[in-house]
């Protein structure tokens, strides 16, 4: 399908239905990377998504893309750019509602697969509007509850359902960010799964697997 001049530049798999508004699956990569990174992923996930992988908005030098700045300094340290991250999760908000009107899918069962920043994102946008989300599937990331919409934690999130794994030797997000999810999951009452898996910052085979089967449940 020939994507349309939309605000995030994109690549899609169209959907196998002819006859209804389509179930969708906004795909977020990671930092430095683009949107042809997780694409691989779509001609192994149910052929009824419309599988819509997005560009992130920050362009680094000399070749991939950000959804936020992630700054080394000497004095602080390593340190994220949370008003950016703001802003992308507006944007990918925005995006998601161009998307569903101009490709005629259903706002109603929409999907965020993320990994790293993408992750990240994925949760700020679904926690921030959990009406809007259906699913998030959230690979290697953690929440960031710093980019989050103010009073998130007393909004309704009974709608969405959440698969989060991480690798228990990740040298690039340490696990134990990422375990502190189910527990703030556990207190806004989200259903979610949450696993750990032996490898690093990846998706090993069996990951890939188990998101595949939680997800064929869920769409």
């Amino acid at each position: 399908m020939t994507t349309a001049p939309l605000s995030l530049e994109h690549i899609i798999r169209p959907s196998s239905l002819k006859d209804k508004k389509a179930p969708v699956l906004f795909m977020l990569h990671g930092y430095g990377s683009n949107e042809e990174d997780l694409f691989s992923f779509a001609e192994e996930l149910p052929e009824e998504l419309c599988i819509i992988s997005v560009r992130a908005p920050y362009v680094l030098e000399p070749y991939g893309h950000a959804w936020y700045a992630i700054n080394f300094d000497a004095e602080k340290g390593k340190w994220s750019d949370d008003e950016q991250a703001k802003e992308s999760r507006e944007k990918i908000k925005r995006f998601i509602k161009e998307a569903c009107e101009t490709y005629h899918l259903n706002a109603d069962n929409v999907t965020l697969l993320g990994f790293s920043q993408g992750t990240i994102l994925s949760y700020a946008v679904a926690l921030s509007y959990p009406k809007e989300i259906k699913n998030v599937i959230a690979l290697s990331g953690y929440i960031n509850e710093g980019i989050l919409i103010d009073g998130s934690d007393n909004l309704d999130h009974s709608n969405l359902n959440i698969y989060a794994s991480h690798g228990q030797v990740d040298q690039v997000i340490p696990l134990e960010w990422a375990q502190k999810a189910p527990i703030l999951l556990d207190k806004l009452n989200i259903k979610h799964v949450f696993e750990e898996f032996p490898i690093g910052h990846g998706v090993s085979p069996q990951n890939f697997y188990s998101l595949q089967k939680w997800l064929l449940d869920k769409i």
